[in-house]
């Protein structure tokens, strides 16, 4: 992830620049839209990879540690899919005049959170809040 947006150059809004304009919005689904495709790339790739190395081994060990890493190789894939249908509904919110605010208040997000976490659904604000009440309930 970190790789595929840090070769975007952040935005830089000029001043009085209207929030979620063509440009910024544009900047972004460009953003998502490499994301995805590096994603779904690599969750090719270990398709392609599980199958190629499909190796029957006599040793017990041998074969449970490939199994423990096929394992954790599939929950990974498994998170990265997920996140491909998140990306996928944050470009259907670009598309549809939603991005860039807060889901819960209705606010501005801000170019700066958005840029390091473009799926972002919740202000600063309402994320924290979210936060405090989820580690109350685990308590």
């Amino acid at each position: 992830m970190a790789e595929t947006l840090m070769r975007f150059e952040p935005y830089k809004a000029k001043k009085g620049e209207e929030y979620m304009n063509a440009k910024q919005l544009g900047h972004f689904r460009k953003m998502l839209e490499a994301w995805k495709a590096e994603l779904s790339q690599d969750i090719d790739s270990t398709r392609h990879s599980m199958q190629d190395e499909q190796t029957v081994f006599a040793d017990p060990n041998d074969r449970a540690t490939q199994e423990s890493d096929m394992a954790l190789e599939l929950r990974n894939r498994d998170r990265e899919r997920k996140l491909i249908k998140k990306i996928g509904e944050t470009i259907a919110k670009i598309d549809g005049g939603d991005y860039g605010y807060c889901e819960a208040c209705g606010i501005e997000i801000g170019l700066d959170r958005l840029q390091a976490r473009p799926t972002a659904t919740l202000c600063i604000d309402c994320k924290t809040l979210e936060e405090i009440r989820e580690r109350q309930v685990a308590k």
